[in-house]
């Protein structure tokens, strides 16, 4: 699986991120889960983060060192704390676009997740993410 965000602040420095991980994929009554570790890469070492994807609403949250959840709808706002490293913070999402590029199985393909995110007091920033999921082909698949 490979995890591109981007992160533009209203001050205009921007973050960009590259992460490609192995996940773990559920589908349930057409539900997919994607399940993930992060990296130091990513801020949040020693959590697993799950994705779940139910056509064009996207769920994520976090265990571990931080949890975190984060609800992403189109034009929907959601509202949430953020754990981080020094408390709780106040956060505010606004999802201005989900598309779901995901194959039925939800083993190939993309989802694109564009957002607004306020952190009361900490950041204020315009967020794409996108992740893009390939199924590994086992020896035995490749052979055939």
């Amino acid at each position: 699986m490979m995890i591109n965000a981007r992160q533009e602040s209203r001050e205009g420095s921007e973050d960009i991120m590259e992460l490609l991980t192995e996940a773990k994929h559920y589908n349930k009554d057409g539900v997919v889960y994607l399940v993930y570790e992060e990296t130091e890469l990513s801020g949040v070492s020693g959590c697993v983060t799950a994705l779940k994807i139910d056509g064009d609403v996207v769920k994520l949250r976090r265990y571990g060192t931080q949890g975190n959840e984060m609800h992403f709808e189109k034009g929907k706002k959601f509202w949430g704390l953020y754990e981080t490293p020094i408390g709780l913070v106040n956060m505010e999402i606004l999802t201005n676009r989900v598309q779901n590029e995901l194959i039925k199985d939800g083993q190939n393909g993309k989802i694109t997740i564009d957002y607004d995110i306020s952190l009361k007091g900490l950041l204020e920033a315009h967020n794409t993410l996108e992740v893009r999921v390939e199924k590994v082909r086992t020896p035995e698949e490749e052979r055939q």
